[in-house]
């Protein structure tokens, strides 16, 4: 049965032969290797092509932003998961990594999609920034209450890494109408929704990131490599001072049975 439209498969990633590496049109050994930093390569194999200043420097903060926050579920998850089976690290990095979904971690991809239907709108339209961004709160808050990337149930007065990136983006020129557009429906939430809600980081990462090239597509890819690397330090920490059935332990005492 016929799966796809395509009756033969390209890639545009990379080839080799008995000599050579070929990724994106460069040779690995003669012109990455020891040339390019790994973010920067990460923004090549991801859009074809090397990052401008600006791009390799949001790349770079966004990673660090968004990497690590505690004993979040994905982190407890893959340190509980090590703990159960120390002799598979692949699979606690992968319990932590599945973990990471439209509530925690790929907010910022689902946050992108919205900011970037709302910019669109604004094209099409030609209406005031302010009012595209009411109508489309009102539209989202049709099938999803939470608007995406407002709101921190620790940071109420607002999350610092956000905060930090959006200072950085204004003083580096790299603010532009997807940022302008997730300010106004911060700014638009008092009247659709009754209440003033801080940003969090998954409100500018993907409105920076979107305003400077990188692919709406590849959102979620941001939060799966910056947690990767955090996962790493913390099941790495967990081989050494082990806390995964501290936290089990804690699991079962905090949790009543209240079945026949």
């Amino acid at each position: 049965m016929r799966t796809s439209k395509q009756d033969t498969g390209y890639s545009a990633i990379c080839t080799s032969d008995a000599d050579t590496i070929t990724v994106r049109g460069r040779d690995l050994c003669e012109d990455l290797i020891g040339k390019v930093d790994f973010s920067s390569y990460f923004w090549l194999l991801v859009t074809g092509q090397e990052p401008d200043e600006n791009q390799s420097f949001f790349l770079n903060a966004t990673l660090v932003a968004l990497a690590e926050h505690g004993m979040v579920p994905s982190v407890v998850a893959a340190r509980m998961t090590l703990a159960a089976a120390p002799e598979a690290v692949q699979g606690a990095v992968a319990a932590g990594i599945l973990g990471c979904g439209s509530v925690a971690l790929g907010s910022a991809e689902i946050a992108g999609n919205f900011y970037a239907e709302c910019v669109a709108d604004q094209r099409e339209s030609g209406d005031p920034v302010d009012q595209v961004a009411t109508r489309n709160i009102k539209r989202w808050r049709e099938h999803t209450k939470a608007v995406p990337g407002f709101g921190h149930w620790q940071h109420v007065n607002g999350d610092p890494r956000a905060l930090k990136l959006l200072e950085l983006a204004d003083a580096r020129g790299a603010s532009g109408e997807h940022v302008a557009m997730m300010r106004a429906l911060q700014a638009a939430l008092p009247e659709t929704i009754g209440r003033e809600l801080p940003v969090n980081v998954n409100g500018p990462i993907p409105a920076i990131l979107l305003d400077i090239g990188w692919p709406l597509a590849a959102l979620k890819g941001i939060g799966l490599l910056s947690r990767t690397g955090s996962l790493i330090g913390h099941l790495t920490e967990e081989a050494e001072r082990p806390v995964g059935f501290i936290m089990s332990g804690a699991a079962s005492g905090a949790v009543e049975y209240d079945g026949h």
